[in-house]
């Protein structure tokens, strides 16, 4: 047998995917998680900011 089957064999190229036209309705639903993925991050960070303070009991290393 002189075939080669030594080594790690090449992964399949997949096809290319074709581009899609987007209506109007896909334009404004993007547009809608858009505004709320950044009304989510703008209270995430809002939430960060004003939390409870310290980590709980604090050691001083010291015995």
């Amino acid at each position: 047998m002189s075939s080669r089957q030594g080594g790690k064999l090449k992964p399949l190229k997949a096809p290319k995917k074709d581009k899609k036209d987007e209506d109007e309705d896909d334009k404004a639903f993007k547009a809608k998680l858009k505004a709320d993925q950044d009304a989510l991050k703008a209270a995430q960070a809002k939430a960060a900011k004003g939390g409870a303070p310290g980590g709980g009991i604090k050691k001083s290393g010291k015995k």
